[in-house]
């Protein structure tokens, strides 16, 4: 069934009069023809039970958690018994000399109510369960028989359309407020960070500049951690609304690259969904930052993206000190986890797989494999 959303409660309400009115056609055309019924006396019970069941369905419908298949298939059904009377209290003749049915236009009224709460298909499957049950009634098939089936066909086709569209946008509109307000909370953390974090950091940098030593060592990182950490509070806002939506990978990793890291890539595009792209990123940014933390400062480092058709493979490759072969177990046992969370498990995330190539003095090589199928 289609999502219940705000914007389909218009709809409901449009249909709760529509049926109103219905009622009162029927109502009218009840009073002019029933002197033309072989049962006249029977016309009033049925007027009867379609206008309660007009009320009972108009406070039904105004609650969201009603608008199940009990109540839809109860519609419709109580609809078609209406118009199926028809065969016996207007009767055969005067139906074939163009009497409406005790149904008429409020028929209409469960087909557009299936194609509200479940979109075009439930839609099509009421109208034409509908339309057979106003054919067998009528019990004659030229064109003006067929042309009440059509217009409802079509009814179901527009109205389960504009639901479809109406989810869509409720979707799109309840991202776009999630991001405006991770947007203005990312803004006031910005803030706060500026007028201490960064500043402190920027302090130590300026004041370790041009130490040797420990000191150097010092004001280095933390040069390099005020630029990691302006990039986090500012570099978030470009994310694309739809995670869906395909990207380049390449335009992620791209600023990666400098004098130490080398980015190699095919010569083309290499599309991603957003979300794979940006996990696939971090993980790198993640690896790149373990060989900055423990390898000398001129280390270098290949990064190399090969495309297939099935997975999306990159590797970070370094020549620095190498891991030890229970470093890793022993950093997670110490709840440093920076390969276990950062790498391993968004490539988890992706059901991707992480290989994890070194040995002492020999660097280190990365290998993070994602595949292309959902």
């Amino acid at each position: 069934m289609a999502e219940t959303s705000g914007l389909q409660t218009p709809l409901w309400r449009a249909i709760a009069v529509y049926r109103i009115a219905a009622l009162v056609y029927v109502a009218i055309l009840v009073v002019r023809n029933v002197g033309a019924y072989e049962r006249p006396m029977l016309a009033w019970p049925v007027l009867a039970l379609t206008a309660g069941w007009t009320v009972f369905t108009t406070y039904a419908y105004a609650v969201p958690a009603r608008r199940k298949p009990p109540l839809l298939i109860a519609d419709l059904l109580v609809t078609m018994a209406v118009m199926a009377s028809s065969a016996w209290i207007v009767g055969p003749q005067a139906l074939k000399d163009g009497k409406p049915t005790l149904a008429v236009a409020w028929h209409v009224a469960p087909v557009i109510a299936w194609a509200v709460a479940g979109g075009r298909r439930w839609g099509i499957v009421a109208a034409l369960a509908m339309g057979a049950t106003d054919l067998v009634v009528r019990n004659h098939y030229d064109q003006a028989a067929f042309t009440g089936t059509v217009l409802m066909l079509l009814a179901a086709l527009a109205v389960g359309y504009l639901v479809g569209i109406a989810e869509v946008s409720q979707r799109r509109l309840e991202r776009a407020i999630q991001l405006e307000a991770a947007t203005r909370e990312r803004e006031r953390l910005a803030r706060d960070i500026h007028d201490s974090v960064l500043q402190v950091l920027a302090l130590v940098k300026r004041r370790g500049a041009g130490l040797d030593g420990e000191a150097g060592e010092i004001a280095r990182l933390a040069g390099e951690q005020e630029a990691a950490l302006r990039t986090l509070v500012t570099g978030r806002a470009t994310e694309p609304v739809d995670e869906g939506a395909d990207v380049d990978l390449m335009t992620l990793l791209d600023p990666y690259a400098s004098a130490t890291v080398s980015v190699a890539a095919p010569a083309g595009a290499v599309r991603l969904p957003s979300r794979a792209a940006t996990e696939i990123a971090a993980a790198v940014a993640a690896a790149l930052d373990n060989v900055t933390r423990h390898c000398a400062p001129d280390t270098k480092v290949w990064v190399l993206v090969e495309d297939e058709p099935s997975s999306v493979t990159v590797s970070v490759r370094d020549d620095g000190c190498g891991i030890a072969p229970d470093r890793l177990a022993e950093a997670e046992s110490q709840g440093r986890l920076g390969v276990a969370q950062s790498i391993r498990g968004r490539m988890s995330d992706l059901h991707g797989t992480v290989r994890i190539t070194s040995a002492p003095g020999q660097g280190t090589e990365v290998e993070l494999t994602v595949p292309r199928t959902p």
